[in-house]
């Protein structure tokens, strides 16, 4: 009996442990699986991370983008990035040179240094009420400190002398007209001041030698030159035949593109008449009117530099005659350029002179004694630092400006 009930309580444990392990199943089949759980409540916390940051800064053009922030950052720099790039790859502009008819006159007010020292200078002595011998004194010492010269100095004043005693009573205008009269006959209003720069009836190009010493602002001349030239409807070839100085070809070239112009150059240190030559080559196929060739103004071999300007000339000639050789001084030199222009004019056949710094100088009668000197026109005169400051030299308006009103 004791066995039998002993088994029925064995029997309803077993049965009620079964019982709970079938409910504990049928629990665990109706709740979702463990590993589900993590992968749904990841993700939770960056959902409002996502949203709070638009929503807070700028909806309109975040939200849409839903994009790294490095991608949102170079939509944006790529546009500024390629700018520059753009504009350094663009051809440089090609720049229009005021006309040179009328310019000296323009540039009228460069020139008042000169005009106070000579111009204004000597009507303040002519103006006083006596005109005794240390007026006359003072009125030549005027002249010779702006550099007129000796012979020309004499003349004017021997002139004026005359003139005066003649003229009675003077007024300031009548003074004034009679200064203009007697400076512009010094100059002269005959010489012929124009550049061959016109292409040859066969179709050779006009050559033209730039030639002078370093520091007088020989390259810039030449440069100033060029851009006169396309002022006047010339289609012009450069020549760098200053090899000496490593800049001057490329100061040359900069002053040639603004214009349109091409530059012919050699290496450092090369052969000046090679260079010379080989730009007059050029400008012959391509047809250019004027070929402008601007020469050293001093070696780094032993040769002399005036025999080397000889070798340059000769070898040029093998195309053609030289039309022009304009010798460049500096007009704050004085008499020294005086020296120089006798030195140069003794080895190339000089056509004309260009006066440079004229502006920044007292010595406007240079224009008379280099002349004088040389017997040859100065057709040009450099005015300040402005790249279109050179001027042709018109005697009338160069006196007009002298004086003043």
């Amino acid at each position: 009996m004791e066995y039998v009930i002993l088994a029925v309580v064995i029997a309803v444990v077993a049965v009620g442990a079964i019982a709970g392990l079938v409910v504990t199943g049928r629990r665990r089949k109706q709740l979702p699986p463990r590993a589900t759980t993590p992968v749904v409540t990841a993700p939770a916390p960056e959902a409002p991370e996502a949203v709070e940051a638009p929503a807070t800064e700028a909806p309109p053009v975040e939200q849409p983008a839903g994009a790294p922030t490095e991608a949102r950052v170079e939509s944006v720099e790529a546009p500024e990035a390629e700018l520059p790039v753009e504009e350094a790859l663009a051809p440089p502009a090609i720049e229009v040179p005021e006309p040179t008819a009328g310019r000296l006159v323009r540039l009228r007010s460069r020139l008042s240094r000169s005009q106070n020292t000579l111009g204004k200078g000597l009507l303040t002595l002519l103006s006083r009420d006596r005109l005794d011998e240390d007026t006359w004194e003072e009125i030549e010492e005027t002249l010779l400190t702006a550099d007129v010269g000796v012979a020309a100095t004499q003349e004017l004043v021997d002139s004026l002398r005359t003139r005066v005693k003649v003229l009675g009573t003077r007024t300031p205008a009548e003074l004034r007209t009679l200064l203009a009269e007697e400076l512009t006959g010094l100059i002269g209003t005959d010489a012929d001041r124009s550049l061959r720069t016109a292409k040859h009836e066969d179709g050779r190009p006009a050559v033209v030698l730039v030639v002078g010493v370093n520091g007088v602002g020989k390259t810039t001349t030449s440069g100033k030159l060029g851009r006169v030239l396309v002022a006047d409807g010339r289609s012009v070839v450069l020549g760098a035949a200053d090899t000496f100085r490593a800049a001057a070809a490329d100061q040359l070239q900069t002053w040639g593109e603004r214009v349109g112009a091409r530059t012919v150059r050699g290496p450092e240190g090369g052969d000046p008449a090679s260079v010379a030559f080989d730009a007059v080559k050029e400008g012959i196929a391509e047809g250019a009117d004027t070929v402008l060739i601007d020469t050293a103004g001093r070696l780094h071999t032993k040769t002399g530099l005036m025999d080397e300007l000889g070798k340059v000339k000769r070898v040029v000639e093998k195309h053609g005659p030289v039309d022009e050789v304009l010798l460049v001084l500096d007009a704050t030199t004085g008499q020294n350029g005086l020296v120089q222009a006798r030195v140069f004019a003794e080895v190339v056949d000089i056509t004309g002179i260009v006066l440079t710094k004229l502006d920044g100088t007292a010595k406007g009668g240079i224009v008379i004694s280099v002349q004088r000197e040389l017997g040859v026109p100065v057709k040009l005169i450099g005015l300040g630092e402005g790249a279109d400051d050179l001027a042709p030299f018109e005697p009338a308006a160069f006196v007009d400006a002298l004086i003043g009103d």
